[in-house]
């Protein structure tokens, strides 16, 4: 009998594994089902604007306004810069660029490549993207990074694919889209890069202009720098081999338009300040990255919150201006003010002497650098009372180091090394501490490890630390080093550096708002220590100069500043390396003119 019982058994895993197949059917049915059902429902709810009736709607403008609502400046002229091309008089040098580097399957896809999709979606990187989804991305203004605005995009490609020519559809595409500067479409492009009408473009100038597209904020020349642009151009020049545009022996003939390019004075058109001009390309840039593209941003009458106060920026313009008045015209200056602990950018002056951003170009910062080196010892254990020797000038790493100011004695403490900006004990305590634990408490401080894909800190090979990190030989950015005081008189919480608080629709509704993340970044104790030593009677801090070789002259002067509520970096220099002297003939040092603008803007 117990056999008998045992019998069915057997039978029991079969009707088990037929439970598991249906429910494998089941719900290998509604994966399949479900998308298929949601594409074709909103395939018949969904819809996409005519070309007619987007283009009609590219005249509204966005704001940029102070901290205290007031407006600013606008971010798209309100006649715009657009001239609309026909499809049939865009160059096919350029159409071939813009496919091969934006969408190279273009002509045959159904409004959208698959595999780019999965390709960006396992890779982690940007794009995926084709140029019909870029149309439609831009045609609903929708760019939020949502898997529903990517569904629709999708839905609407397929769509507007079958309802109308890709030969409709790239005119449309190519009309809408920013090259920057201000301009939309490729006709307004070529005249505002190069000057010339679009038919006279060279292959060159083609490629050129393709590769603004995809973030002509970073890749403009003016904004970053012509290494910069050259990457990226050949970027697509590569494509056009790949994919079968040009020929090798045509991609050797082609070279960087570099040359070609003219500066973006369209963009003020009477309109902007050059230092407006600054601020609206960083806002800009900043936008970007948070998703709101020039294109989204003409088509919603948006307004942009800045953190720039009204007041600050003012102060920071007149007082340029008025320690400079009567000086050598070679004389340029630049000012930034950070408020510790937010990152918040409360004034930024890039200067009134052209498109060239004076506070967003890196420079040596001489002795203003010295606070990182205090930082790394006492990271150490080191004590602001302990003395180095201070020669008057000393071989470093094959350079020669020089003091302009020298302490009482043949040595210097820490403190008294740091208050006079005396240079050659920092060579001393460098040799102590380590180069490298230098470079490390500046980067923690908030000196960034690279600015437009150049790393900072280091020699041309990117790697070596050399004599130079000593005495701040090595260039930085006003604004990072604005950014990386700011830490110090934070207690050592970092916090990026930032110009956009709020974007809001025009009802009022915010789209997206900063939300500040402070990181700790020094010791309490280090960032307590550094402020000990920089402490002046008035409660802030000061640094000097970038020496000329080891003439004694300087080649830039600098006054770095904070309180607990705003950290002030001040820059004075020339466009090109030269021995800086004021209306008297004396030498341009932190304490001189800088000195002067920053106290002029603190009052």
């Amino acid at each position: 009998m117990e056999e008998d019982e045992a019998r069915p058994e057997p039978d029991e895993k079969p009707s088990t594994w037929r439970r598991i197949r249906r429910t494998c059917y089941v719900v290998l049915s509604l994966v399949i089902l479900l998308p298929l059902t949601a594409f074709v429902v909103a395939y018949l709810v969904l819809d996409v604007r005519s070309p007619q009736e987007v283009l009609a709607e590219l005249d509204k403008t966005a704001s940029l306004t102070y901290t205290d609502g007031s407006e600013m400046m606008k971010v798209v002229p309100e006649q715009g810069d657009r001239l609309y091309v026909r499809y049939d008089d865009v160059p096919p040098e350029l159409r071939d660029a813009i496919i091969a580097v934006e969408d190279p399957t273009f002509w045959q896809n159904e409004g959208f490549d698959p595999l780019g999709i999965l390709r960006a979606a396992v890779t982690g990187v940007g794009g995926g993207s084709g140029i019909t989804q870029q149309y439609i991305k831009n045609a609903t203004g929708n760019d939020q990074a949502t898997y529903f605005r990517k569904f629709s995009e999708l839905v609407l490609s397929t769509k507007i694919t079958q309802q109308r020519s890709k030969e409709e559809i790239f005119e449309s595409y190519v009309n809408i889209i920013s090259f920057g500067r201000g301009t939309f479409g490729p006709a307004s492009a070529a005249n505002a890069y190069f000057g010339k009408p679009l038919a006279d473009l060279t292959r060159s100038e083609a490629a050129f202009l393709a590769g603004m597209i995809q973030s002509p904020s970073v890749h403009d020349p003016a904004a970053s720098s012509h290494a910069h642009a050259e990457k990226r151009w050949n970027y697509v020049a590569e494509k056009l081999v790949t994919r079968g545009y040009v020929t090798e022996a045509e991609r050797a003939e082609m070279r960087y338009p570099g040359d070609a390019v003219v500066p973006p004075a369209e963009t003020r058109a009477g309109r902007l300040t050059y230092n407006e001009y600054h601020v609206k390309r960083r806002v800009l840039a900043e936008l970007e990255g948070h998703g709101f593209g020039l294109d989204r941003l003409r088509q919603g009458g948006l307004k942009i919150e800045t953190t720039l106060d009204r007041q600050a920026q003012a102060n920071g313009e007149k007082a340029v201006a008025e320690q400079l008045a009567g000086h050598p015209d070679y004389l340029r200056a630049a000012l930034v003010a950070v408020e510790p602990g937010s990152g918040a950018i409360r004034a930024y002056q890039g200067g009134k002497w052209g498109v060239r951003d004076y506070a967003g170009v890196p420079q040596p910062p001489g002795s203003a650098f010295h606070p990182f080196v205090v930082a790394a010892g006492l990271r150490q254990g080191e004590n602001l009372d302990r003395k180095y020797p201070a020669p008057d000038k000393l071989d470093y790493g094959g350079r020669t180091v020089k003091n302009e100011a020298g302490c009482d004695a043949p040595e210097c403490s820490v403190r008294d090394a740091i208050r006079r900006s005396v240079d050659t004990p920092f060579v001393e305590m460098t040799k102590r501490f380590g180069a490298v634990a230098v470079s490390q408490a500046a980067r923690d401080a908030g000196i960034p490890a690279e600015v437009d894909g150049t790393p900072t800190l280091r020699e041309p090979d990117g790697v070596t630390i050399g004599p130079g990190i000593a005495v701040g030989g090595y260039p930085v950015r006003a604004v990072d080093l604005a950014s990386a005081y700011g830490t110090f008189a934070a207690g050592g919480m970092r916090t990026e550096p930032y110009f956009v608080q709020r974007v809001l629709d025009a009802e009022g509704t915010v789209l997206w708002e900063h939300t500040a993340a402070p990181t700790p970044a020094v010791e309490p104790q280090v960032a307590a220590g550094v402020t000990e030593a920089l402490r002046r009677e008035d409660g802030t801090a000061k640094a000097g100069s970038h020496r000329f070789g080891d003439t004694g002259d300087n080649a830039g002067a600098w006054l770095a500043g904070y309180t607990d509520r705003l950290s002030t970096v001040v820059w004075v220099g020339a466009d090109e390396e030269r021995r800086l002297r004021d209306a008297a003939n004396n030498r341009v040092t932190g304490d001189t003119l800088p000195a002067n603008i920053w106290r002029a803007f603190r009052k």
